[in-house]
């Protein structure tokens, strides 16, 4: 079975300046051509947690996009994130994107909308997970505030391996950020990577990094790096983890139930009815 290498890529976000954005992640993944399978970037990660969509969003077609198509085919490595988004009737998300070196691309539209930044005031929440095939892998993606909602991410029947999360998360919130982490990698017996943005925001919130790579037993794997801007490189073993899972199938005594667009229906209600 395929190791996969992941590249965390943490830096400073300049505030609502896509060129400068574009050309600062171009020059750290230059850095790690041919070193790497995949590059995670944080989310909004070409124009920071802007709610300026007039003039930012764009296309799937748009520059961000386009950008990060030329460097998979250039660096050949995958690459994930988010970026500001709208769609031909203008509606607009935090888009999740998974782009792979031949050409593939894939979206998620973050589904938790954070409403104390009022993010659910301007974007359109989605309503489909996503899980990607890349390299025999199966990757789900989600973005910052749905690591708060385990019902969410669930595993169903091992269904992926590996879960990316990008964010903007606040250095006031760091300690949460460490423990969801962990808690999606141990219940979903999966790996899980997170990765966050450095810096000052426009909106005067701090952010320290501290972008983690975590086992399925919940082992950090990955060095705390706080306030740098750094791009490490981790394997992980497919192996390891259809072991773990043989070994500790906890997956098998999960509950079933059934999740529509936020509501939830518990099985327990169906066998007392």
């Amino acid at each position: 079975m395929e190791n996969l290498r992941i590249s965390l890529v943490q830096s400073d976000i300049v505030w609502e300046d896509k060129s400068k954005n574009l050309e600062n992640y171009s020059r750290l993944l230059h850095g790690i051509a041919g070193k790497t399978d995949l590059a995670v970037l944080p989310e909004m990660f070409s124009t920071g947690f802007s709610m300026q969509c007039k003039h930012l969003a764009e296309t799937n077609n748009g520059k961000t996009i386009s950008t990060v198509k030329d460097w998979a085919a250039d660096f050949n490595l995958a690459v994930s994130g988010s970026f500001l988004a709208k769609d031909d009737s203008n509606n607009i998300y935090n888009r999740g994107f998974f782009i792979t070196p031949e050409g593939d691309s894939y979206f998620y539209d973050k589904r938790h909308l954070f409403r104390m930044g009022n993010e659910h005031e301007t974007f359109k929440a989605g309503k489909k997970q996503l899980i990607v095939p890349y390299k025999d892998w199966n990757i789900n993606l989600i973005i910052c505030y749905d690591l708060r909602f385990p019902v969410w991410s669930r595993n169903v029947d091992n269904a992926y391996d590996l879960i990316l999360c990008v964010a903007n998360w606040p250095e006031a919130r760091n300690d949460a950020w460490e423990i969801l982490l962990k808690a999606r990698a141990i219940e979903n017996q999966a790996y899980v990577c997170g990765v966050n943005r450095t810096g000052v925001d426009g909106n005067g919130l701090k952010h320290k990094g501290n972008s983690l790579l975590i086992d399925f037993k919940g082992k950090v794997l990955s060095e705390y790096i706080p306030d740098k801007i750094t791009v490490n490189t981790y394997s992980i073993n497919k192996e390891q983890l259809e072991n773990f899972r043989q070994k500790f199938p906890t997956w098998k005594d999960a509950d079933k139930f059934n999740f529509h667009f936020g509501k939830f229906f518990s099985p327990f209600k169906f066998l007392n009815d």
